[in-house]
């Protein structure tokens, strides 16, 4: 590709659109891009105008950079529509993907502080927390908490083990279940995902969910988002 040097578009941004063609046609992905000294030969460039043409891409979200590891080909956004009834198994199954989600944790414990709040039960009332990891095409999307109060769902953690969660309460407890809002905010991968083998790649955030739905009026669940520094929350109130 000739440069323009003598142009009013910058060199590295003049870069940027043959290697965003390049990703396009010809890397998956996950996949590695070629080394800044490898790319900036066929330009006649230094390695620091392809870090400058790589981080447009980065700042479009094509691509990430791994400190000591190179810079790969990120993911295409997925088009995500939050409405009252959405579920996440329906939505990617829409998209063509292959939906599966892996149970973290299950525990029984008391209601305590925003959890009993949100359910509308007394301090220490039995609640059940089931921390899932949602997946599309085995690859992680986000990390859910449900909080459901157990006198309503007393054999839930015995019964349930995988597969939808929202199918498993609508079939066992035979609940219409909506949603009346949600918090998304961003978080890295934790522990119990990459000790259950998945997770983003480190330099990526998962986006988690917290949600509060309601089967008629009262609260059936809340998915509360875990993260303790976050910066931004976008609430939604479909």
């Amino acid at each position: 590709m000739a440069l323009q040097r003598n142009g009013g578009e910058a060199i590295y941004s003049q870069i940027a659109k043959p290697l965003k063609e390049e990703i396009a046609s010809f890397l998956t992905p996950g996949e590695r891009l070629s080394s800044e000294n490898e790319l900036a030969e066929p330009f006649g460039v230094n390695r620091h105008t392809i870090r400058r043409a790589a981080g447009e891409l980065i700042a479009d979200g094509l691509l990430e950079h791994r400190h000591g590891k190179g810079t790969f080909v990120l993911d295409a956004p997925f088009d995500y529509s939050l409405g009252r009834s959405t579920r996440f198994t329906e939505t990617f199954e829409s998209l063509g993907k292959t939906a599966s989600n892996c149970i973290l944790h299950k525990p029984a414990i008391p209601a305590r502080g925003g959890i009993a709040t949100r359910l509308r039960l007394a301090e220490n009332d039995p609640v059940a927390w089931i921390e899932s990891l949602r997946l599309a095409d085995n690859r992680p999307i986000c990390v859910i908490f449900h909080f459901l109060p157990r006198q309503i769902f007393p054999d839930l953690l015995a019964e349930y083990h995988e597969g939808s969660l929202h199918e498993h309460l609508s079939t066992r407890y035979q609940l219409k279940l909506r949603r009346v809002e949600s918090l998304v905010s961003p978080a890295l991968p934790m522990r119990r995902c990459l000790a259950a083998g998945h997770a983003p790649e480190p330099a990526r955030a998962a986006g988690e969910k917290r949600q509060c739905k309601r089967a008629g009026r009262n609260p059936a669940r809340v998915r509360p988002d875990p993260v303790s520094r976050r910066r931004i929350q976008l609430r939604i109130n479909p």
